[in-house]
């Protein structure tokens, strides 16, 4: 294989892209069925049963297509969504409103990564601040945004032509910029020489820290670089604040990836139960996001979880590759996610792997329920997400204390820490381009909380546009029961008799991904929440037959 920047070639069916010129389609009947109203209202709790299954079939791309004109448009073929390419055409016209004239935005795309010393490629994934602005998803690219005129700058690798021979035949500039709706499209080793022509007084680069990851941005660097006047400073907090905010064209593509996931999920759902590998559940996820969906990626390592391994946040890493035995009894938190066009969805399900609660499996499941009811329910433009934490962790824990796991008062438990020993993470985090999206903390937001909540991945005020997942859980992770029965402060508030029943039971996460609109929440996430949902979706399933 050759180890060169060959993705230009779109020649095979699982890179095609697709040039369409559509007529307005009004949006269909995907919103207006009322099956997912558990999930956005609370009012609507009780009212809910097993409207979702009516959703079962996948949603095609016409009834997530946007109701305005739309311009060229890519996707991933017949039935997968057809994202406009005048949403990056958008976001270049957000961003230059926030700049001035005289500046000159450069951004470096993603490079192709070998396998160690091999001549073996890791399957491309595009840096997610450059497919923002442009939309490009091929490696060795970079792109400029003239501030002045509003025109966008792509810039591919010149391309030897005997890999035609390997690849199939070149795409030419031309063809580059019908592909990408962008102004204009050169070669990098021209890149010098165009920013020269724009005559910029400077020139914006990226350079910032991820505060998820620790992590800083690559900033863009090229032969003659040193030749301008660079600012690495102005460009990183207008451009990551811009991620935050959601445009109505990227929220169709969420809506769309979070559906796929959630049928995905639902899938998993039907096949699961004991006797089957964690791993045989995660590629049933995986075959549905890719084969229906045309989701290439999914947007993290997929968390298969059953019995005690329920307990392991991040479980599914490379020493624990989801290869337990699901046994009869066990719960099962499957943490799992696709990604269409970049962006990301990411959703748990929790459930008994025969298809049944015990009412031990009940009360922890309903607890976290509770939680995550009671943040939808409250959650809205202008509340601190910190007291959405919180809120979630008085639900939880007061649901435990009258199941019998927890005693005393609430507001002290939360005061002496318990709640960070059963839910040792936050309430959940942005979601876009990025599963931890930018811009949690950013210089005009607040700081990291101090103690327990600074765990959280943002401490944001709500704002509508804002995509995030509601996460709420409960886990017996042994630890921290351990720290916390050896700890006065904290141990007086377990009922020790009944909570060590629970070692090995492993945990429950309940995770949606939720759009902040201007009058409370809508929830992207179509799956069965309650226990007679589950049980009732479960019995059409491989535990039944």
């Amino acid at each position: 294989m050759l180890n060169t920047l060959t993705r230009f070639i779109v020649s095979k069916v699982g890179r095609k892209c697709r040039l369409n010129y559509s007529p307005s389609i009004e949006r269909c009947g995907a919103r207006s069925l009322s099956y997912c109203n558990h999930n956005n209202r609370l009012s609507s709790v009780l009212s809910r049963r097993s409207n979702f299954i009516a959703q079962d079939r996948l949603t095609t791309a016409t009834e997530f297509s946007l109701s305005v004109k739309m311009a060229a448009t890519w996707s991933m073929g017949p039935g997968t969504l057809e994202v406009p390419l005048s949403l990056f055409a958008t976001n270049r016209r957000r961003l230059a409103e926030k700049l001035k004239p005289g500046q000159v935005v450069v951004l470096q795309g993603g490079e192709d990564i070998n396998h160690y010393d091999t001549d073996v490629q890791y399957v491309f994934r595009q840096e997610a601040y450059f497919i923002w602005l442009s939309g490009v998803r091929e490696p060795g690219c970079y792109f400029a945004l003239d501030v002045g005129t509003g025109k966008g700058h792509l810039f591919v690798p010149r391309l030897p032509e005997e890999y035609e021979v390997w690849m199939g035949k070149l795409l030419s500039c031309n063809q580059f910029k019908n592909i990408y709706g962008v102004d204009e499209v050169h070669y990098v080793d021209e890149l010098r020489n165009v920013l020269k022509s724009l005559n910029p007084d400077v020139l914006l680069t990226l350079s910032g820290p991820n505060t998820d990851s620790g992590l800083t941005a690559k900033e863009a660097v090229f032969e003659g670089i040193d030749e301008f006047k660079v600012n690495n400073e102005i460009l990183f907090p207008i451009i990551a604040e811009l991620r935050v905010i959601k445009t109505p064209a990227e929220i169709e593509v969420m809506r769309y990836v979070c559906k796929i996931s959630s049928d995905a999920h639902k899938q998993v759902m039907l096949h699961t139960k004991p006797g089957l590998m964690e791993y045989q559940c995660e590629s049933v996820f995986l075959d549905h996001c890719y084969r229906v969906g045309g989701c290439r990626h999914v947007s993290y390592t997929c968390i298969c979880g059953s019995g005690d391994n329920a307990a392991t946040l991040h479980y599914g890493h490379a020493a624990a590759p989801n290869t337990k035995l699901i046994q009869y009894g066990d719960m099962c938190l499957f943490d799992m996610g696709g990604n269409y066009a970049g962006y990301a969805a990411d959703i748990t399900c929790s459930f008994p792997a025969n298809g049944k609660f015990t009412e031990d499996q009940k009360l922890i499941y309903e607890a976290v329920l509770f939680a995550r009811d009671a943040v939808i329910k409250e959650a809205k433009p202008g509340v601190m997400w910190t007291d959405m934490h919180l809120t979630a962790n008085r639900a939880m824990l007061e649901h435990l204390k009258k199941g019998g796991l927890l005693k005393g008062d609430v507001e002290e438990m939360i005061k002496n820490g318990v709640n960070g020993i059963l839910q040792p993470h936050g309430l959940g985090h942005l979601l876009g381009l990025d599963v931890h999206d930018v811009g949690g903390y950013l210089p005009h937001c607040p700081p990291r909380p101090e103690g327990p909540l600074a765990r959280l991945r943002t401490a944001r005020r709500l704002q509508p546009g804002m995509l995030l997942t509601v996460e709420p859980g409960c886990y017996f992770i042994p630890r921290l029961l351990d720290g916390a029965k050896n700890n006065p402060s904290q141990a007086q508030f377990f009922n020790w008799d009944v909570v060590d029943k629970y070692r090995g039971f492993g945990g429950v996460r309940i995770e949606d991904d939720v759009l902040i609109t201007e009058e409370g929440v809508e929830n992207f996430t179509f799956v069965p929440r309650t226990v007679a949902e589950i049980e009732d979706f479960m019995a059409n399933g491989a535990n039944f037959k």
